[in-house]
């Protein structure tokens, strides 16, 4: 199989293997680990340090995977120009923000803010990609979605301060997501290059965009803690390297609707790392808000009526046989 056919069926959705389950919640865990990774970090790393770090160890990941399967970078200057954007909304901008956010908010909320990604990525897509049309049931997603997002900030609590500015610098990470997926959407996803191929480009890309601006935030700490050199490795190397390849495994084996799917799942083990293992604490309008984020993804990409129509074909098919 050539390097464009092996593209074509990560990125295709088909069913073509089996046994996607335990990759997908592998993958839910590292990226709802991911936010506990980086509050870790940040016990002696500036944001922009712990992003930086991310991205070295993703980056060295995805190369010695690109080594060890002997496929090699993209070549030509269109991709890399587009690499180079996909690194920028993607990497740069969304893990700095996360990190700073999190100098502020909980990993939690961190990771309940991730969940908005998907509402954002179709708000934008809909101004931006011509096939993608506004529909009364996606209007209606977006709408319920963005009341979540109230809930999540609780403005009855008050929205001075710190948690201000951490809540909208978690926001914008979200947004510059739902400008890369649709960016990347247009301008990668019919590249014949591989997933890990392109993947450790953008990331390269990345480092190197992190490397302008890192060292403007602040000495190296004199120390580096154990625990906080293996957050950021693991953060790096499993929460964006393997993720990564794990995500492009669902998306082959059991296709893209259910590999998207992973959204609803990260913030339960965001929540459960954040209360277990790091002592935070839980508000009810947290559990709250990200419940109705989430009805509000769930509707917006049509998940509601595809599981009543499945339902129906299930009650059509069993009356057909003549059982229940």
């Amino acid at each position: 199989m050539s390097r464009r056919e092996q593209h074509a069926s990560l990125v295709s959705g088909a069913s073509t293997e089996r046994g996607w389950a335990p990759a997908f919640l592998l993958l839910a865990l590292l990226w709802g680990a991911s936010f506990m990774f980086i509050k870790v970090g940040l016990g002696a790393l500036a944001p922009l340090q712990v992003a930086l770090g991310r991205m070295v160890f993703g980056a060295l990941f995805l190369l010695a995977v690109l080594v060890i399967t002997k496929d090699r970078l993209p070549r030509g200057r269109a991709v890399w120009r587009h690499l180079f954007v996909a690194a920028l909304l993607l990497n740069t901008i969304p893990f700095s923000l996360f990190a700073l956010g999190e100098t502020e908010v909980s990993s939690i909320v961190a990771g309940i803010w991730n969940a908005t990604t998907p509402l954002l990525t179709v708000s934008v897509a809909m101004a931006t990609l011509p096939e993608e049309r506004l529909s009364t049931e996606r209007a209606i997603g977006v709408g319920v979605g963005f009341a979540g997002v109230l809930v999540l900030l609780g403005p009855w609590h008050g929205l001075g301060g710190g948690a201000l500015a951490g809540n909208l610098a978690c926001l914008c990470a979200a947004v510059a997501y739902g400008f890369g997926f649709p960016y990347a959407r247009k301008h990668l996803a019919g590249r014949p290059e591989s997933v890990v191929s392109l993947s450790s480009a953008q990331l390269l890309l990345a480092t190197a965009q992190m490397l302008l601006v890192a060292p403007f935030s602040g000495p190296l700490p004199a120390t580096f803690p154990l625990g906080v050199v293996l957050s950021v490795l693991a953060l790096g190397a499993l929460g964006t390297g393997l993720a990564y390849i794990l995500n492009y495994h669902v998306i082959r084996a059991a296709g893209a609707t259910v590999a998207s799917s992973v959204t609803y799942v990260i913030p339960v083990f965001s929540t459960i790392f954040g209360v277990a293992l790091l002592g935070e604490t839980l508000t009810w309008n947290q559990p709250a808000g990200a419940v109705v984020v989430i009805a509000g993804v769930a509707v917006s990409q049509g998940r509601l009526r595809s599981s009543r129509s499945s339902h129906l074909s299930r009650d059509r098919r069993a009356s057909a046989r003549g059982r229940p």
